[in-house]
């Protein structure tokens, strides 16, 4: 009988750590900056290039790839994927980081389980609903949610 392979957290030495950082391994991170007072949850990944704010939580089996930042007071939900490749040719843009794209999360910014990210930019104080994929800039505060994510407005019935 074959042993499992097993494979261990990867915390790199380029990781540039805040105060008061709480992770729960495994993780991936490397060459990426986050802020103090944050928490990273088990099974997540975050690459170089990555930047996250002050007091943020990322939940479990989130991943954040290369040219994301997110701002203060965010939390990312349990397994939201970032992209940075739009496949402009049709395809994948493999190691040709000229193709890649920039995510910009503002502060105090919810983003629900299982949500995807392209790459966009979201103002300040924006919600996007669990499962929502968000394909444009979100420019104004408020709650997103669909696919493609789209504001949600009040019911203005009596």
């Amino acid at each position: 009988m074959n042993k499992p392979v097993l494979f261990n957290s990867i915390i790199k030495d380029d990781v540039i750590f805040g105060e008061h950082v709480k992770i729960v391994q495994p993780v991936n991170l490397y060459g990426c900056k986050i802020g103090n007072n944050c928490f990273i949850g088990p099974f997540t990944e975050i690459q170089k290039d990555v930047v996250i704010g002050n007091n943020c939580k990322i939940q479990s089996h989130s991943f954040i790839c290369e040219l994301v930042s997110i701002g203060n007071n965010c939390f990312i939900g349990h397994g939201v994927v970032f992209i940075n490749d739009l496949f402009s040719d049709g395809g994948p843009a493999g190691g040709d980081k000229a193709k890649w794209k920039n995510t910009n999360i503002g502060n105090n910014v919810s983003i629900g389980s299982n949500a995807t990210i392209l790459p966009v930019s979201i103002c300040d104080n924006a919600v996007i609903g669990a499962g929502s994929v968000v394909t444009k800039n979100i420019t104004s505060p408020g709650v997103y949610a669909g696919n493609p994510a789209k504001k949600l407005l009040p019911n203005k019935t009596k």
